[in-house]
């Protein structure tokens, strides 16, 4: 009797789950071939115009790719076609995959949302805030605050810890980041974090979202748990199981150099101080925020088991509501925090735990809520669409041009699905 009722049991989740994969393709907006042809005319006209030396683009929808397209070249010094082996700068699209590593360790019982960051790095205990002060001569000092409460590791995730990337041209504390030599590859997480805790928050946890080194910071606390490197974790508990073979943070075989992506010689800057890096260097800075290499195979494999909600191919990475919880508004108006003037997710989209979250339509399109992404500023970019049960990625080295072909070639994207 046990074993019948074990086996209406696995028959009901087998037919709950074709179902719902049927339901959720039955639902879905579907492409157009000519809808497809434009988002391929726009790519083709962006490299004929010497915008970049090439680009792949691809779109997975209901577990299989839907249009997957090399252009161009990898390296306009070399002439050597785009192919789906070609290695990338991700920069920022490490955020998600740190996020995961992190979320592992919550399910785990090892870490929680709600710890302050000083139960593992007890240096961020005595940090203060720097406040801007005018004095009647109307000369600006830096005066430091106590913190009204600790910074978590929530704030860490959702980028309201305080911990900004500093430019020039902002307030003192930015000036402070920028002078800091944080981005200085010869530095181990470690040393990163002692610098940080150095100097001072530029705002109170928790009240505004201010894109920075947070997710670095995370990084160093997930390499505190477990014991070993960031990337040597990454490995074991979801690269090589994923079968993310070229996920790293440098080329370390010159055999592979020549997979490499280059931007146009002319479109090297990052910054005003900071240029495209060479991945071919080794370095010891295991970047959490901004380091990962990488491959569009690689990527969809990442992908693709959020979008299937922690799972791939029978193995569960996640439970699908600590992806949920990732994938949700985290930085909403019940939780008072302030946008900064360089928010990057824009006007409709919150944030979560690694990523942007659409949570109102654009005006004049129908996409879809729910849309979670994030972007690196090398030009790629990434987004899960759950409602059609699709991902898309564009892997690309312009940093120059990467806002601008991220919105345009989005907009064709969505229209080809007739959204």
């Amino acid at each position: 009797m046990n074993g019948r009722r074990a086996l209406f049991a696995a028959l009901v989740l087998l037919f709950g789950a074709v179902n719902a994969r049927a339901g959720s393709e039955g639902r879905a907006h579907r492409f157009t071939p000519e809808g497809l042809a434009k988002v391929s005319d726009y790519i083709r006209n962006e490299i004929a115009t010497g915008k970049f030396p090439g680009a792949i683009l691809l779109l997975q929808q209901h577990g299989k790719p839907v249009y997957c397209e090399n252009f161009g070249v990898r390296d306009v010094a070399t002439q050597l076609s785009m192919s789906a082996d070609t290695i990338f700068r991700l920069y920022s699209m490490s955020k998600p995959i740190t996020s995961v590593l992190a979320m592992m360790l919550v399910e785990e019982g090892r870490l929680a949302l709600s710890d302050p960051v000083s139960k593992y790095i007890p240096a961020f205990a005595g940090m203060k805030v720097g406040v801007e002060k005018k004095a009647e001569d109307n000369k600006v000092s830096l005066e430091l605050e106590p913190l009204k409460r600790p910074v978590t590791i929530e704030d860490l995730m959702r980028h309201t810890a305080g911990i900004p990337y500093g430019y020039y041209g902002g307030d003192l504390v930015n000036k402070l980041y920028a002078d800091a030599g944080l981005f200085d590859r010869n530095s181990t997480n470690a040393e990163l974090v002692a610098k940080i805790t150095a100097l001072p928050l530029a705002e109170q946890p928790g009240a505004i979202w201010d894109y920075g080194h947070s997710t670095d910071v995370l990084g160093r606390i997930i390499e505190l748990i477990s014991g070993t490197s960031l990337l040597e974790f990454a490995k074991t508990r979801l690269l090589d199981p994923l079968g993310m073979k070229d996920t790293a943070f440098y080329v370390a075989d010159p055999a592979q150099w020549p997979r490499i992506a280059e931007p146009m010689p002319q479109d090297r800057a990052i910054s005003p101080i900071t240029q495209v890096r060479d991945i071919r260097k080794p370095l010891r800075w295991e970047s959490g925020g901004g380091g990962l290499v990488g491959t569009v195979g690689d990527y969809a494999r990442f992908s693709q088991m959020l979008l299937n909600g922690g799972t791939l191919e029978g193995r569960r990475y996640l439970k699908r509501e600590t992806i949920a919880l990732m994938a949700r508004d985290h930085i909403g108006p019940e939780t008072r925090v302030e946008r900064d003037k360089h928010y990057y997710p824009g006007e409709t989209s919150g944030y979560g735990l690694g990523f942007a979250v659409r949570i109102a339509v654009p005006p004049g399109t129908n996409w879809p809520l729910g849309e979670y992404r994030w972007d690196g500023v090398g030009g790629t970019f990434f987004f899960i669409d759950p409602e059609d049960d699709l991902f898309g990625i564009f892997m690309v080295q312009t940093p120059s041009q990467r806002g601008r072909i991220q919105l345009e070639l989005k907009t064709l994207i969505y229209q080809a699905m007739g959204r």
